[in-house]
């Protein structure tokens, strides 16, 4: 299993040409890594997954497998996502081979499957991985929701371990009372109505605030996991930082805040960043 209830989607390092900084990437990864978080997300929840190319994706996991102190002591996800099917598979095939924790499933934007080309893409993807998988489902940018019945199905795998924002509380509910497993995680994308979710089932976060503050989201999700009270000054930290981070574009607001501490992740993939 996968045993962090949290992990930082880690957004991907560019140089001013916007080609890939590998190097950046991973110098953030390590960074996090020395502040105590013990999983990340590489190629996945901060949308820059799509304008990798295959190629790209395939050099920043070898990079990964040779950092030894991190492969051996992380829980590393990659995101596996593309528009076509064909170009997914050949990526996990290779990450059949690595020594990667896990995989975190995205669905095709704009072409929107039919539900049953969906399960059939999934099934294919994990069987040639291999690995631990997180599906990911996400209709606000994709135009695709997985529907509760496919969720339900794609359960019967074996290696599905987690669903990240399946839905809301009652589609939670009727994906619950519809699988016989019940280890299967619920991932929160990011930290907003986090409160309000774990109320109605989410019991992970695939943290996107936590690249800029590790240690205080990892402490606030924590309370939020085990009910605890906190004091108003705890509240009004994590509402700073979110504010700070939400207010506008998250992934452009992470990396302006993690270059000025020390890492140098560049700029974004235009359009994004053009403001």
């Amino acid at each position: 299993m996968l045993t962090e209830t949290i992990h930082v989607a880690v957004p991907t390092a560019f140089l001013e040409d916007e080609s890939l900084n590998i190097q950046g990437t991973i110098s953030h990864i390590k960074n996090l890594y020395e502040q105590g978080i013990k999983s990340v997300l590489v190629s996945g929840s901060t949308g820059e997954q799509h304008s990798l190319n295959l190629q790209e994706k395939i050099e920043l996991i070898n990079a990964l497998e040779i950092e030894e102190e991190l492969i051996t002591n992380m829980e590393i996800i990659f995101g596996i996502s593309s528009i076509r099917q064909k170009e997914a598979e050949k990526l996990a095939e290779h990450i059949r081979h690595t020594r990667l924790s896990g995989i975190l499933i995205g669905y095709p934007p704009y072409i929107i499957p039919s539900q049953e080309e969906a399960v059939i893409y999934t099934k294919k993807i994990i069987q040639l991985a291999n690995k631990l998988a997180i599906l990911y489902n996400n209709p606000r940018r994709t135009g695709f929701d997985l529907s509760e019945k496919s969720i339900i199905e794609l359960s019967k795998e074996e290696l599905m371990v987690g669903i990240k924002d399946a839905g809301n509380k009652e589609k939670i509910e009727r994906i619950k009372n519809g699988m016989h497993r019940k280890d299967i995680h619920f991932y929160m994308g990011g930290e907003e109505n986090a409160e309000e979710k774990v109320t109605y089932g989410y019991d992970r976060l695939s943290s996107i605030a936590g690249n800029a503050y590790p240690l205080e989201i990892s402490h606030w999700f924590q309370q939020l996991m085990k009910n605890q009270r906190r004091s108003e000054q705890e509240t009004k930290t994590v509402d700073s930082i979110l504010k700070e981070i939400y207010d506008g574009n998250a992934i452009v607001n992470l990396k302006k805040h993690i270059s000025q501490n020390g890492t140098p992740m560049g700029i974004c993939r235009s359009p994004i960043g053009n403001i």
